[in-house]
């Protein structure tokens, strides 16, 4: 089976891992040993964010493959994976987002003022038309009273 937290704080990590496990676990195992399960590998995990350097603030997404064995949650600690997103990288990212939205605002205005250019332009195609058949009418009306 695979734990995954999703995204979180990591100042929250710790209290995800507990809730995930036990949901999926319910049923399977006893929920003492949930409790001792997460907490084992929330202490691994805290010793990985130490090693990485992972700030509370930090957003972290962590999954890590476990099996149940006699009625114990086992850790498969190699597959145990960390992804780490800085504060400083969120605040980047969310700068990088206000320009790329700000950009799309513009890019839609301008869009619009084609299209709106666009519609006056086939408005007056339609009038030229309309003039042009019009005048094919005189014509055609002058023409067969000439004949006459």
């Amino acid at each position: 089976m695979r734990l995954s937290t999703g995204y979180v704080r990591a100042s929250g990590y710790a209290y995800k891992v507990r809730r995930v496990l036990f949901a999926l676990t319910k049923g399977k195992v006893d929920p003492k040993e949930v409790v001792r399960a997460a907490g084992e590998l929330n202490q691994k995990i805290f010793e990985k964010f130490q090693e990485m350097g992972v700030a509370k603030e930090d957003v972290v997404r962590i999954t890590v493959d476990f099996d149940i064995s006699d009625g114990q949650i086992v850790w498969d600690y190699d597959s145990l994976k960390v992804e780490v997103y800085k504060k400083s990288e969120e605040e980047r990212l969310a700068k990088a987002m206000e320009e790329v939205e700000e950009r799309e605002r513009e890019l839609e205005e301008k869009v619009r003022a084609i299209e709106e250019l666009s519609l006056n332009i086939k408005k007056l195609v339609d009038e030229l038309i309309e003039r042009i058949e019009e005048l094919k009418q005189e014509h055609t009306s002058l023409k067969l009273k000439a004949e006459e």
